[in-house]
This record gives structure tokens, C-alpha cells and sequence, in this order.
């Protein structure tokens, strides 16, 4: 008898773009892409930190290299990706979060939330698309969403929005996608320690409301979300596409 064998988590000789690459989520994604065996550029706007986090992988043996870019500059963001040789991954690490009540959002803060979350992520995920399905590849395009993608949230009114956003257009790029071979995903993760995550867990009030929500009784690591970012960049998940892999403890369950 001849048993089926499970599809390979490997990604070896896979070309694969993180964005957000220079902090925590960004980071953990880039080390478990690379773990895998890909070859891993990372993109973010501190030079200083993309340097670090590339020595550090080229030390453990794993092939890396950064480019210091904005994606919200669309025309430089576009005239990258149209320079280099198409990707097989990406993983849209790069997000920012300003919490407001509703009543006082600043447009300031609106426009930059929305600027960074949802148009840089919308048309990073257009321009690598377009690259592959010009050069005739398969890709798995990840975009680092939130479990806020999904339910509401205190004083987020404003992310919450973004990342419902993205979960919208992800699902649409999937269908007009599907049949070039180029699958799109999202991975929502809970809270997540962080540099970006201290001060919301120095609240006690807060971590307690956090740690309450999520059914596990714990806070998110980084590393907890790099086993799925591998799935949904492998063949393992060769069928998966237009989903949103929860990765948020079971907050969004009850």
C-alpha cells in the first residue's frame, strides 16, 4: 500500500519579502522564513536595525538581505518591487496602531493608520502579485492582519477599521487570483508582546482585560506566530487561500 506523504514545510530556494522587518513580528517572521531554508529580504525604514537583524541571520548561516524603504511612498514601493526579481513569499509585517476613543480621533492618526495598514499593505500586495503572475509564478502572500480584523475593540475604532480592511481585499485578491497560482492569507494574531505591545501590558487595568479575553489565559510571543507564517508560506498549504489563520489564544471564539 502506498500511503500519502505530507506536503513539505520546507522553503528552500523561495525568494520572500517581510516588511515591518526591523521589530518584533517583522523580525520573528524573517528568522522562521529563513529557519525554513528561504532567502529572506527584509524591508522596513530604520537601517540601523534591518543591518542587526541581517548579520545575525547571515551568522546562523541563513540567507538574508534588507533595502531600506517606506512603503507608504507608492511609487518608490512600486519601483522596488518592479526592480528585482519577483518573490514567491511575502509577509506584510508592517502596521501601526494609535488608540483613541472614537469621540477624540485625530485625522492626523486616521490618516496615518489607514496610509500605513491598509493602502501601503493594498498595493504591496498588488505589485508583488503582478510580478509573479508576470513572470509566471506561484506565490503565498501573507498579510499580518489582527484578530481586531474580526471583532471590535476598546479605543481602537480607527485600527480595527484598517484591518478589517485588509481582511476585505485579501479575500478579493484570492478570487481574482486563485487560478494564476498566487495564493493571499492573512494570520491575525492576538496581543502579542512586543516593543510596540509595553505599554498597553504596563496597564494594569488593561492586562487584566487582555488576559481575560484571551481563553488560554496568556499573552501572545512572537514565536507564536512563526508556525504559522511557514504553513502559509509551504506547500503545506497548498489549498489555503482567502483565509485568516487565528492566531489570538481563542479571543475570538465567545
Amino acid at each position: 500500500m502506498k500511503l500519502p506523504l505530507s506536503p513539505s514545510f520546507k522553503l528552500v530556494g523561495k525568494r520572500t519579502l517581510v516588511t515591518g522587518a526591523s521589530s518584533g513580528i517583522g523580525v520573528a517572521c524573517a528568522s522562521a522564513l529563513a529557519e525554513a531554508g528561504a532567502q529572506v529580504h527584509l524591508v522596513a525604514r530604520r537601517e540601523d536595525r534591518l543591518r542587526e537583524i541581517v548579520d545575525a541571520l547571515r551568522e546562523r548561516g541563513d540567507s538574508a538581505s534588507f533595502t531600506v524603504l517606506d512603503i507608504t511612498d507608492t511609487a518608490a514601493l512600486n519601483d522596488f518591487v518592479a526592480r528585482v526579481e519577483p518573490f514567491d513569499v511575502l509577509v506584510n509585517s508592517a502596521g501601526l496602531a494609535r488608540h483613541a476613543a472614537a469621540f477624540e480621533t485625530q485625522e492626523s492618526d486616521f490618516d496615518a493608520v489607514i496610509a500605513l495598514n491598509l493602502k501601503a499593505a493594498y498595493f504591496l500586495t498588488v505589485a508583488v502579485a503582478r510580478r509573479a503572475a508576470d513572470a509566471a509564478r506561484c506565490a503565498s502572500l501573507i498579510n499580518i492582519s489582527s484578530q481586531m480584523g474580526h471583532v471590535g475593540g476598546i479605543d481602537r475604532s480607527v485600527y480595527c477599521a484598517s484591518k478589517f480592511a485588509v481582511e476585505g481585499f485579501t479575500k478579493a485578491m484570492a478570487m481574482e487570483w486563485g487560478k494564476k497560482g498566487i495564493r493571499v492569507n492573512t494570520v491575525c494574531p492576538t496581543f502579542i508582546r512586543t516593543e510596540l505591545t509595553e505599554a498597553t501590558f504596563a496597564n494594569p487595568a488593561r492586562r487584566e482585560w487582555i488576559e481575560n479575553k484571551i481563553k488560554l489565559g496568556r499573552v501572545g510571543e512572537v514565536e507564536d506566530l512563526m508556525g504559522a507564517i511557514v504553513y502559509l508560506a509551504s506547500d503545506a498549504s497548498s489549498l489555503v487561500t482567502g483565509s485568516s489563520m487565528l492566531v489570538d489564544g481563542g479571543w475570538t471564539v465567545g
